[in-house]
């Protein structure tokens, strides 16, 4: 087998074949795990942790639970999928293997290991955005197009006695993690850049989990886009706190914000003063007037001298849907909510557009859990926190998949439930000839020629 992935065995697409494999999509994968330069980075920092003599690298066994995670599974032992198709994936380590590994990684000085994990994703996804060249996130960005990073929180469930696990304030019982977003906007999926796993009791406006989880997101971005308003952090109501505001705006970080802002106290009392000319309507995400929504500055109308100099809040009002409930605080019939932002300039329409697209994170979130996310399998809080690290590199592995073969196509935007059935688990014959492994695939299936394409376009950004 002639082993130019590195990790993975070398395949090339051809007409021929015997035996027969299900998950030929994978192969795009793994070609990521190349390109990317994920697999040797990932290989050289975890060289502490490799034992004397040892067969797996360790690189290799957490690319493996990546890609098992990114291909359907959602526990360790689903790795089976892989191992079953050594054709595709190359050999593949046993589950006490594994679990020596995790072990390892998240029993002693668990924060270095994470450490070394997420200094090799940064070079990754800095070589993938560089390779992905005007279909990177970078491409285009200003403080009027900045780029975005959406902070949301998610509650777990746990079926049985986790370490950390806690009641949550919707009567459950597990964790509520807390994550950051890279949204690519309407041609993408967006990605993942950091997560911080908490007890199900966490709060959900702690302002120092919110710093911690930018903190980290930032770190995740290349150099030179880590400051200023070219980058702006975007969450709900949740982190409108003076403290995740005042650390935001502080110093050389500047970073661009708008957050969700409660509307009681001082803004509700400002709302049946707001002048009728001060309404101005607002947008649908296509740039279209909304009917029956109207936005307002009401900036002047309170006193935010406690608050990060530049800040304003802007009220939404809109008509309610057939069926819903006005809260205590909704007056003339009409649904109000407020945003708090630094951005300067901008129609007040566009600026709350911009706002409401952080919607779009809990896509990410339900994407994530799907992608495994929705289970923690392992009883330590330190090996779920990894966990959690290892299912946002299977998400991002997609993301950058479709960034670089699918840019251009309306695969690009699919979730992964929809890559899955269509691309990562087309089926296909496969033979060997002398040291290549050769996959045939039915030409006439319209996924099967995206495949190739794909395949095609990863084999060109691939280093001799």
């Amino acid at each position: 087998m002639n082993n130019i992935t590195g990790m993975y065995p070398s395949v090339r697409v051809d007409s021929a074949g015997n035996g027969v494999v299900s998950q030929a999509g994978g192969l795009l994968l793994a070609r990521t795990v190349r390109v990317s330069g994920l697999g040797a980075g990932l290989s050289k920092a975890l060289e502490p942790w490799r034992k004397p003599f040892a067969r797996h690298d360790p690189a290799k066994i957490l690319t493996d639970i990546m890609l098992s995670l990114a291909t359907g599974g959602d526990c360790v032992s689903d790795i089976d999928r892989l191992r079953a198709q050594p054709e595709v994936y190359g050999p593949v380590a046993s589950d006490p293997t594994i679990s020596r590994l995790i072990k390892s990684l998240s029993a002693a000085k668990p924060a270095k290991a994470l450490a070394a994990i997420n200094a090799a994703r940064a070079a990754a996804r800095a070589h993938v955005w560089a390779a992905a060249g005007d279909d990177s996130p970078l491409h285009g960005i200003s403080a009027e197009k900045p780029l975005v990073i959406d902070l949301d929180a998610t509650l777990i469930a746990s079926h049985s006695e986790k370490e950390e696990a806690r009641p949550t304030w919707k009567k459950g019982y597990g964790f509520h993690p807390l994550a950051a977003f890279l949204d690519h906007g309407a041609e993408g999926t967006g990605e993942p850049l950091s997560v911080l796993l908490r007890p199900g009791n966490a709060g959900s406006n702690t302002a120092a989990d919110h710093i911690q989880v930018v903190k980290d997101a930032l770190k995740q971005l290349p150099t030179g886009y880590r400051s200023g308003r070219r980058i702006m952090i975007r969450t709900d109501s949740a982190g409108g706190t003076h403290g995740f505001l005042t650390w935001l705006t502080a110093g050389r970080r500047n970073l661009g914000y708008t957050v969700g802002f409660p509307i009681h106290g001082a803004i509700e009392a400002a709302l049946p003063r707001i002048p009728k000319n001060a309404w101005t309507r607002a947008y649908n995400s296509d740039g279209a007037e909304r009917d029956g929504a109207w936005v307002a500055d009401i900036t002047g109308m309170l006193d935010l001298s406690s608050w990060p100099a530049g800040m304003r809040v802007i009220v939404r009002k809109e008509e309610p849907h057939p069926g819903a409930q006005l809260r205590i605080t909704d007056i003339d019939g009409m649904r109000y909510t407020a945003f708090a932002t630094n951005q300067a300039t901008g129609q007040l329409a566009d600026l709350e557009v911009r706002h409401r697209l952080r919607a779009r994170c809990e896509d990410r979130i339900r994407n994530a859990k799907d992608t495994g996310l929705a289970n923690l399998p392992l009883h330590s809080f330190a090996a779920n926190t990894l966990w959690c690290h290892l299912v946002m590199l299977a998400a991002e592995l997609m993301a950058w998949t479709q960034m670089l073969a699918f840019a251009g196509t309306a695969a690009r935007r699919w979730e992964p439930k929809k890559l899955r059935t269509r691309i990562f688990e087309i089926a296909a014959k496969i033979s060997r000839h002398a040291r290549r492994i050769t996959v045939h695939l039915a030409a006439k299936a319209p996924e099967t020629g995206l495949l190739i394409k794909g395949l095609n376009r990863l084999a060109a950004l691939s280093p001799p």
